[in-house]
């Protein structure tokens, strides 16, 4: 019987990194979890070894790759707000592109020429199309999307020059908890909308803070694709299979195909909770683009991917149930 295949997987301690490990772990792999625990948690790595570390260390990476015997990488290991991008690029630039050259540096040289690269629709910038295609113009808004779109490109000359295989998911919004509920999404500061309307339900904070009410959308309220945390690691395992068995490279979309408006989002966790969400309304955001919806298509056709969890309160319920566990008793 062969030996399972060590898979390394960067920020394998944080949200989509941990649930993308424990269904490598179903699959029959070994992942590696490396991570400097800036953003990801210990507790979250159950299903195989633990490195410390940081792509910053080129050396450091190498060594692991060697001594772990790692076959191929899915490289989640990012900074990844936008905001925060915009106010200090330099930060986003030096950690999500340097630090992914070294990440690639050291493939090379422990020659491992397979990689799932953990990417985002924010490559878009502002659509032209909703739902937006997987071979949509990439112009970033933001230094995050540009950041991204950075690795991307060198991946894709890395290909040519030294035979590495890739596959770039491009997700949309990543949401809920692993539905057995063994780990979740904990962030300081937390940006997701979900867990800020769980958080506003549960009294951690006093209101959800709406931003714009007048664009042109059905409520006047900003529309996104909610895909669940779970499906994106079901995608980021079926590339790495792909990759394997022979599979061209490739750059997908990863959504549900199907948008929702920030009030049907809080509604959607009224209705699950049973309780009612305090909010207050003010200005749009600079550079929030009114929808970003995901036309997976190509997931479909290629991996045959497509969401177990598309359906927005079934999203929010394993959310939900993650959060109301984390509650410390008084």
């Amino acid at each position: 019987m062969p030996k399972p295949m060590n898979v390394l997987v960067t920020g394998g301690a944080g949200y989509i990194g941990s649930h993308t490990c424990k269904l490598l772990a179903g699959a029959g792999y070994i992942p590696v979890a490396f991570d400097n625990l800036s953003f990801g948690h210990e507790w979250a790595v159950k299903w195989g070894p633990f490195v410390s570390g940081d792509l910053s260390d080129v050396d450091f990476v190498r060594n692991t790759l060697r001594e772990h015997e790692i076959g191929a990488v899915i490289h989640f290991a990012a900074n990844a707000y936008v905001g925060e991008s915009m106010e200090n690029p330099r930060k986003y630039f030096r950690n999500n592109a340097a630090n992914s050259l070294n990440l690639l540096e050291a493939m090379l040289d422990a020659e491992v020429k397979t990689l799932v690269f953990s990417s985002t629709c924010a490559t878009y910038g502002i659509p032209e199309t909703i739902p937006i295609p997987d071979d949509h113009p990439q112009r970033p808004a933001n230094p995050y999307g540009e950041t991204k779109l950075f690795v991307e490109r060198a991946i894709h000359w890395y290909a040519g020059a030294y035979g590495l295989r890739w596959a770039a998911p491009r997700y949309f919004n990543a949401s809920g908890a692993d539905p057995d509920g063994e780990i979740g999404e904990d962030h300081d500061p937390e940006t997701h909308l979900i867990p800020i309307i769980i958080e506003a339900a549960l009294g951690k904070r006093p209101h959800i803070e709406i931003f714009g009410t007048d664009y042109g959308t059905p409520d006047g309220t900003a529309v996104r694709d909610y895909v669940h945390v779970t499906d994106l690691g079901d995608a980021h395992l079926g590339a790495l299979n792909y990759l394997l068995e022979g599979g061209e490279n490739l750059a997908f979309n990863l959504g549900t195909g199907q948008g929702h408006s920030v009030r049907e989002v809080i509604g959607s966790v009224e209705r699950v909770s049973g309780r009612e969400v305090p909010r207050r309304e003010g200005p749009r955001r600079p550079g929030d683009p009114p929808s970003l919806v995901a036309d997976a298509r190509r997931a479909e056709a290629v991996l045959g991917w497509h969401p177990r969890f598309p359906d927005l309160d079934v999203i929010v319920e394993t959310a939900w149930r993650w959060h109301e566990s984390q509650e410390k008793p008084e």
